[in-house]
């Protein structure tokens, strides 16, 4: 994609225009760090554009503080830019699970994954972020089918990112932006914890 250029441009009887505003679906998975925080930085664009954003937490506790969870609220709030709502279920770390059943935690996905549905249907928002969202699919606590069918075909003109680990297959042919975030090296691989300022 030299100097922002298409390689090829698709014989589809789309005006550069129409392809230019297309709604997209973009996935952010892998084994490295900043995936979330990669899809948060497109959340900061489209605060920019004026657009309502809706970010919707998967599997982080609800009592983590996120420091984007506070800078986007907080721009959301200023009036300057687009309002930023956002959602948070389930307990734990994408990798720990937390106290609490399965099927617990599995209602809260599901439950979760309805208000998308609703808010995709009505046209709440042109952002989306689905934070995390790669683990409820990967532990069959939603309907892959359903999940493609609802993103594939939802009206106007919403852009949506999903993250997190081990994205399904079918998600990544489906998505129009694949990016996987590799490791090279971690803190952690040496025994440091996460820390203030870099992972919350």
């Amino acid at each position: 994609m030299p100097q922002g250029r298409p390689e090829v441009v698709p014989d589809d009887g789309l005006t550069t225009r129409q392809r230019r505003t297309r709604p997209l679906l973009m996935v952010h998975t892998g084994p490295g760090k900043g995936k979330s925080t990669a899809a948060f930085g497109m959340a900061l664009r489209a605060w920019n554009q004026g657009w309502p954003i809706g970010v919707f937490q998967f599997v982080k506790s609800a009592k983590w503080r996120i420091g984007e969870e506070r800078a986007l609220t907080v721009l959301g709030a200023t009036g300057e830019g687009g309002p930023v709502t956002w959602h948070k279920m389930g307990e734990g770390w994408s990798w720990i699970q937390r106290p609490g059943t399965q099927e617990d935690h599995a209602a809260d996905a599901r439950e979760g994954w309805a208000q998308i549905k609703r808010d995709l249907a009505a046209e709440t928002y042109r952002f989306y972020v689905l934070d995390e969202f790669t683990y409820p699919l990967k532990w069959g606590w939603l309907d892959l089918d359903d999940v493609l069918e609802t993103l594939t075909t939802r009206p106007g003109s919403q852009h949506v990112v999903i993250t997190g680990r081990d994205a399904p297959e079918r998600l990544l042919e489906t998505a129009d932006l694949v990016t996987e975030m590799g490791k090279v090296r971690h803190p952690m691989d040496a025994g440091q914890k996460g820390q203030k300022g870099i992972e919350w």
